[in-house]
């Protein structure tokens, strides 16, 4: 059974950055789509970005530049670079893979 756990999150100020890590346990890791999402509160989940088994990736519209998906096969982790944060990327963030998810880290930027 996979096993996706998030890590990362916490309190960060207007314009700062955080890096999330997801570490995959109990499956291949290499094969499949990976992805974040966020859920704020009061507001349905929403796709953060995402990056295939060859490595390409997609983000969510409100992205714009400001954060990087990526992936170390070996480590069976995905990682979220998220620059430039703003108070309306305050969110629980998860990781995802197929029909699992992680239990989510609580992101916080304040103004």
């Amino acid at each position: 059974q996979v096993q996706l756990v998030e890590s990362g999150g916490g309190l960060v100020q207007s314009g700062g950055s955080l890096r999330l890590s997801c570490v995959v346990s109990g499956s291949i890791f290499s094969a499949y789509v990976m992805g974040w999402y966020r859920q704020a509160p009061g507001k349905q989940r929403e796709l953060v970005a995402t990056i295939t088994s060859g490595g390409s990736t997609n983000y969510g519209g409100f992205v714009k530049g400001r954060f990087t998906i990526s992936k170390d096969n070996a480590k069976k982790t995905v990682y979220l670079q998220m620059n430039s944060l703003q108070p309306e990327d305050t969110a629980v963030y998860y990781c995802n893979r197929g029909q699992s998810w992680g239990q989510g880290t609580q992101v916080t930027v304040s103004s």
